[in-house]
């Protein structure tokens, strides 16, 4: 197991949220004192208990600092959403072409705009009939539409991992992610289109973006 993922509420200090690989998230409003399993909502059909209060394989959580009470979730099936800090989760996965995945992020000036990149499956870590595309909701999830200017449309069979994603402070807000193939694209116009901006590095695990003054 690992725990992946760490959001602290920037309106209250005392809130933050994790997620652990094969355990599912949690949430401390104390400081990290007490914690409690934020899982109600989540649906996991390869456990014994599909609705179980632990053991959900939470893939990665994002959220928009202007809405920490709205977290997004890509589970190893199913993309999620809460509006209670994680009290509560319903799906809105709608019409993906697959709903498994492992990186999603949230456009840093539009709360309800958020990213994923779907995998074909959990046996088969590479993107959908070999096309590269990065899927976009402007509406919170359940409406997406894909990304795929400047991305390669055939013969590509790379992941991108739930680390690999990150978005600037940029007024228009910049994309990007890196893939187990070893490139990194990036998106100034918040994923209309895509450039490579680095080539032949090793799988690529981890991406993060600095807006520099």
């Amino acid at each position: 197991m690992c725990l992946h993922t760490i959001i602290v509420d920037p309106t209250n200090q005392q809130r933050i949220v994790i997620a652990i690989s094969s355990a599912g998230a949690f949430r401390t409003d104390d400081g990290g004192a007490t914690w409690k399993p934020i899982n109600q909502g989540l649906r996991s059909a390869h456990i014994p208990d599909p609705t179980a209060e632990v053991g959900h394989c939470v893939h990665h959580i994002a959220a928009h600092p202007s809405r920490p009470g709205t977290l997004f979730m890509q589970k190893h099936w199913d993309v999620m959403r809460s509006d209670d800090a994680g009290d509560h989760w319903v799906e809105v996965s709608g019409n993906l072409p697959t709903d498994f995945g492992f990186a999603i992020d949230v456009h840093a000036h539009e709360p309800e705009t958020l990213y994923v990149v779907p995998i074909k499956s959990d046996s088969e870590h590479f993107v959908p009939d070999g096309k590269l595309r990065v899927f976009r909701s402007r509406s919170g999830g359940n409406d997406w539409e894909p990304l795929s200017k400047g991305l390669p449309e055939r013969d590509c069979y790379v992941n991108v991992l739930r680390d690999a994603m990150a978005v600037d402070r940029l007024d228009d807000c910049g994309i990007y992610f890196g893939t187990t193939g070893g490139q990194v694209y990036a998106s100034t116009n918040g994923g209309d289109r895509w450039s490579p901006i680095v080539r032949d590095l090793p799988a690529v695990l981890s991406v993060e973006v600095q807006t520099l003054p």
